[in-house]
């Protein structure tokens, strides 16, 4: 803690009118620091020189923070600390690199020699108490500045372990073991995906494949590409859809726009993804016929979780499984764009060529030997309107596409795609969105190609059975949905659907919700009324009937119960009623964050499911188990997501999934056991640190610093070293920083010479702080209580050095009152008990 003394602040503000200010276009000539103390009265330049001051620092004429420094005599300004850097107007590197500078002393006036950074000239002005550092960029125009790469690059590895797991006794395994991994070597970046895959299907052998395996690296806002990859526009932000099928993999080169690769976070998809589930099923969520998300969902009309998918538009297929039966299969678009970040380029292009391969694969319907290649562009032609065309050669069919994304107001938008295919015909894809102010109202329109006829199913006893109700063929399928609220407890949904193809017919859902209070608890009522096509559940009978439940919160410690009544069609097409009542239980600081039970009862009997999320410093995942009231068998699933990090000579695990970014591998060494840490990036990331070795994510390419601050915003008798750190990484790449936390004491003294005299304008420093003695000597700070040792320097000269003894000493709480310190030269040959050189 620094002590300014309170009379120089007085002083400074009441008498600072007689210096005269300087206004001066680009570098200002300086005027003399002491021809400004010369104005003062006589006797107040004491408290002027060599104390602690207060001011505000800008870099060329953008703020930097409240700090305090002191002025010397011979015109030179030392920097004590920063107090203030909130709201400052200069990015975190800047504000780094100028406090290391300023804390070594630089001289007022125009820099001749040795000028760092750019220095041009320092001012000091005693009226406003401003400190101006102007630099060779001051009249520079601000432009948009490209995000360039660190230089000499930067190294680490991202090694992402991904495992699904879906079963059960009526239902094949099916599941995936997926390695995502990105490295940085000097400025390229390299990336491998593989992964090994179980289809379910009886004697089909364990697959394994490698989609992805080539380095990469971005010049000029452009990418280049070398190696092995899957043959996508992923330099396209908005990607127009083609019908048919793509080539797997590839080994050739690719080339794009690079801001296109930027990372699409944790959210949703804009066109959200409904299921229709009759009864307690289980959503298999596949792209690429490989299954990359399952999840447990409730009986009739809902939304999936898109958040946990990949980010990008692409399409999957999502199965609907019944009492370990199929009953539903749907290609939906997961639609997660990147924001067109630069408006200014209004053209985005991918291109790629190359020659279809199956290395490192055991897949027989891959192709290898037949050359591909392709291409595509976005072009902006409004702010609000993004076309989009795409071409591409498949085995010896061409694949054309074309996209209009509009945001025709701020509350509408549209997105538009229309494709056509050799051999296969046109498909279109048609949705829009609009937003008012009490709901919003959802439309689409699609129509594609299905083809179903070599999708198996495995029976019980092993026998392998053509898909029931396989097809081939266009299939369309429209909706319309409308949600509305009637006001902050009430509020209306209404979704209308219509199928051709492999499912005929019209849909309705109609849903009633209201939120209150029941038995002094929050509690949320749904009404719901629904007509849908028939399907292999309801033996091919439009399904009908009535739903009511019942969501209440007990209490404010994470727990709730969930009730519902109604009536469906049965799996052979009569009145099914049915009921289920769930309990939920979320947990905090514990490897489980929830867990969930859910007893059902129908016309068949009664069932019962399970699910509990984890989450921990290593993994995090779900586990979730179904008993079927129609047969009893059991099913379930399995998700686990756990990240390996490598960098600066460390190794790390942790639960974070991105390897899109970069990270800091950080080791927390404290003197304080129950001590948490916070780190923060300026980007938004952000982490809570434990002692030991934490992982903290970062953004790639763009310098940031990392600060590191107590949790909770707590006071401590503690200072954390060093407070933030300096990064600049390329994808995939890893750094490594230990950040120690000691506990601390407020050592009060007086510093004197060898003469007795007060020695005024000392630096003191020691491990946790720095202070500046005053006119009288005395000085105040914080000093590490595992290192008591204290180094005192005047004009970057080290002067004495001091090991404290507390026992020596008066101590009130964290407040160590050392008197009087005799600065001795010869001190710096030993370091000395403190009763040895103490006046």
């Amino acid at each position: 803690m620094f002590r300014m003394t309170p009379l120089a602040v007085a002083l400074t503000l009441a008498l600072c009118a007689h210096s005269h200010p300087v206004v001066a276009s680009g570098v200002p000539t300086s005027r003399s620091l002491l021809l400004q103390a010369a104005e003062l009265p006589d006797g107040f330049a004491d408290h002027f020189f060599d104390v602690p001051l207060a001011v505000r620092v800008e870099l060329d004429r953008r703020l930097m923070g409240e700090a305090l420094i002191t002025l010397s005599r011979d015109e030179r300004v030392v920097l004590i600390d920063f107090t203030d850097s909130h709201g400052q107007e200069v990015t975190s590197a800047e504000l780094e690199q100028w406090q290391a500078i300023m804390q070594d002393g630089l001289p007022l006036g125009a820099c001749q020699v040795d000028c760092p950074a750019g220095l041009q000239a320092v001012h000091y002005s005693l009226e406003s108490s401003l400190l101006s550092i102007f630099t060779t960029g001051a009249e520079r125009v601000d432009a948009p500045a490209r995000i360039g790469l660190p230089v000499g690059g930067s190294s680490g590895l991202m090694w992402r372990n991904q495992l699904n797991l879906v079963g059960g006794q009526e239902q094949p395994l099916n599941g995936r073991y997926q390695v995502q991994a990105r490295g940085s070597l000097g400025q390229w970046t390299q990336t491998f995906n593989a992964q090994l895959s179980i289809s379910g299907v009886d004697n089909d052998p364990l697959k394994h494949s490698v989609y992805e395996l080539h380095s990469q690296t971005e010049r000029d806002g452009n990418f280049f590409r070398l190696g092995y990859f899957t043959p996508s526009f992923i330099g396209i932000n908005r990607q127009p859809r083609s019908i048919g099928a793509g080539p797997e993999t590839a080994l050739g080169v690719m080339v794009g726009s690079s801001d296109a690769l930027e990372v699409v976070g944790r959210k949703s998809s804009i066109y959200p993804i409904f299921v229709t589930a009759n009864r307690e099923a289980t959503v298999e969520i596949y792209r690429n016929d490989v299954l990359i998300n399952s999840q447990p969902v409730r009986a009739g009309l809902q939304s999936i979780d898109t958040s946990i998918l990949p980010g990008g538009i692409y399409e999957v297929e999502v199965r609907l499984v019944e009492d370990g039966q199929i009953t539903s299969r749907t290609e939906e678009l997961v639609y997660k764009p990147s924001n067109w970040s630069n408006p200014d380029q209004r053209l985005r292009y991918n291109l790629y060529a190359g020659r279809e391969s199956k290395l490192l694969s055991n897949w027989d319907d891959q192709e290898d030997g037949e050359l591909t290649a392709g291409g595509a562009i976005n072009y902006l032609l409004h702010p609000r309107l993004v076309l989009g065309l795409s071409a591409r050669q498949v085995k010896d069919s061409m694949q054309f596409g074309s996209s209009l994304d509009w945001s025709i107001t701020d509350r509408a938008n549209l997105y538009a795609n229309v494709s056509q295919t050799d051999d296969q015909g046109t498909g279109m894809d048609l949705q829009g969105l609009y937003s008012y102010s009490s709901g919003s109202v959802v439309a689409s329109h699609n129509r594609s190609w299905l083809d179903t006829r070599n999708t198996y199913q495995t029976l019980a006893d092993g026998t392998r059975i053509r898909q029931i109700n396989t097809y081939n063929g266009a299939v369309s399928n429209s909706s319309l949905g409308v949600n509305h609220r009637l006001g902050p407890k009430n509020s209306l949904s209404a979704r209308v659907t219509h199928s051709e193809g492999n499912v005929e017919g019209f849909g309705l859902n109609l849903s009633w919700m209201h939120n209150g209070r029941l038995f002094g608890s929050d509690a949320n009522w749904q009404w719901s009324v629904f007509d849908r096509p028939g399907s292999a559940s309801t033996d091919n009978r439009r399904d009908r009937g009535v739903d009511v439940s019942l969501s209440l919160a007990l209490g404010g410690e994470g727990r709730s119960v969930r009730g519902s009544l109604g009536t469906r069609t049965a799996r052979d097409g009569g009145t099914d009623r049915n009921g289920s009542l769930t309990y939920e239980q979320r947990v905090e600081n514990a490897l489980l964050t929830r867990v969930s039970g859910t007893v059902t009862a129908d016309t068949y009997g009664s069932g019962l499911s399970g699910r509990t999320d984890f989450n921990n410093q290593y993994v995090n995942g779900d586990l979730y188990a179904l008993q079927s009231s129609y047969n009893n068998k059991i099913s379930g699933g399995l998700n686990l997501d756990s990240t390996l990090v490598i960098g600066g000579g460390k190794l790390a695990m942790t639960h974070q999934s991105s390897t899109d970014q970069a990270g800091m591998i950080i080791d927390v060494v404290s003197d304080l056991d129950e001590i948490a840490l916070r780190a923060d990036d300026m980007s938004g990331m952000g982490a809570v640190l434990k002692p030991g070795r934490n992982f903290v994510p970062v953004g790639a390419y763009e310098a940031g610093s990392v600060q590191f601050d107590f949790e909770g915003g707590d006071s401590h008798a503690a200072t954390v070293q060093p407070a933030r750190m300096r990064y600049h990484l390329n994808k995939g790449g890893v750094a490594y920083q230990q950040v120690r936390v000691m506990k601390t004491m407020t050592v009060l003294g007086r510093l004197v010479g060898a003469d007795g005299q007060p020695l005024k304008g000392h630096h003191v420093i020691n491990h946790a702080s720095r202070g500046v003695s005053e006119v009288d000597g005395f000085f105040s700070m914080e000093m590490s209580e595992g290192t008591p040792t204290l180094e005192v320097q005047h004009n970057t000269e080290v002067l004495c050095r001091f090991k404290l003894d507390p026992a020596l000493h008066e101590r009130e709480d964290d407040v160590l009152m050392v008197g009087d310190l005799k600065c001795l030269p010869e001190t710096l040959a030993r370091v000395e008990s403190i009763s040895n050189v103490a006046g």
